[in-house]
This record gives C-alpha cells, structure tokens and sequence, in this order.
C-alpha cells in the first residue's frame, strides 16, 4: 500500500536566502509532498507570495489576522501538517520561538504544532556567534525543535563564516524523512 504524500509547511522568514525558499518548495513537491507557504512580513521583502504559491499550489499564509480565512491559519495549518519547517530562519525569529511569543501566523503556528518543527539558520556570522543566539538556539532545542545548520561559506555579505543556510536539496531530504 502506498503512504500518503508527506504534508509540510514551509515557513519562510526574512532573509536574503528566502529565495533559496522557492528551491525547497519545488524540490519537496517533485518528491510527493504537500506544501503550504507562510511568509512572514521580512520574508516577503525577499520573495513573493505568488511565486511560492505558483510552486506550492496552495495559497500562502501571511496574517494572523487574515479576514479573508474562514478558519484560523495558525490552527488549522498546525493540525494539517506532519512537519513544520523554517527555511530560512532568522535570528529574530529564533529568538521569538525561544521567549514563546505569537505574534504572527508562523510562530503562533508553532506554538500550536504538535508535529516535529525544524529551523533552519541564515544569518550573518557575527549574529550567529553572538551568546543571545547561541542561546536562543539551546533553548529551542530544549522544545524539542532540530536546528539544521548553518554551513559555513560565502555569506550575502561577501564574507566566509559560519551562517549561510544548508542547500535546498538536503533540507528537502532532511524534511521528508523527520520524525
């Protein structure tokens, strides 16, 4: 018997490698799952609704407050998915996960969630480095989420360091198998 395709949200944060984004959606739709986008307000700086929901085929999630929702999106998307992931994830949004703040659609969704959640870091090598960061990041692991990354190379700011986000094709093969 064949199993269901595999239902993952993608939460997309605001980051130069939120383009890389678009990558991750059409790779996990070509291996068979559903995706359903939710751009947060920074995220739609760098890429735009329409191309995710292009790829994904679904409408994408930007307000938690969203008239147009007949059902709330933070609730019903948490309910939806076997997995919550957050490609690229920010240093602000990691340290909102970690004080338990809900102040918009993707982090109230994963406060909501009761599936496996995995961040993956973009950011500047000194964001990274930095102790609020580092901790940050400990205590979200305390929760129960898997942090992926970052790798360590050329960086949007023309640096080398550690903070660039995993390439596409192994966060996808990351998703489909989490448990």
């Amino acid at each position: 018997m064949a199993s269901k395709p595999r239902r993952v949200v993608l939460g997309i944060t605001g980051s130069i490698a939120a383009y890389k984004a678009c990558e991750v959606v059409r790779g996990l739709v070509k291996r068979g799952a559903e995706v359903r986008c939710v751009l947060t307000p920074g995220g739609a700086q760098f890429v735009t609704p329409l191309s995710l929901a292009a790829l994904s085929r679904n409408p994408v999630a930007q307000n938690l407050h969203d008239p147009s929702l007949w059902e709330m999106a933070h609730l019903s998307l948490a309910s939806w998915a076997d997995v919550v992931l957050v490609a690229p994830a920010t240093a602000d949004f990691i340290a909102r996960l970690a004080g338990g703040r809900a102040e918009g659609v993707l982090d109230a969704l994963i406060l909501s969630a009761r599936v496996p959640v995995a961040l993956c870091p973009a950011m500047d090598a000194e964001m990274w480095e930095h102790p609020a960061t580092k901790a940050n990041v400990s205590r979200v692991k305390e929760y129960g989420y898997a942090v992926w990354g970052p790798e360590k190379g050329e960086l949007a700011s023309g640096k080398i360091g550690w903070g660039r986000l995993l390439e596409p094709g192994e966060i996808v093969k990351r998703a489909l198998v989490l448990k």
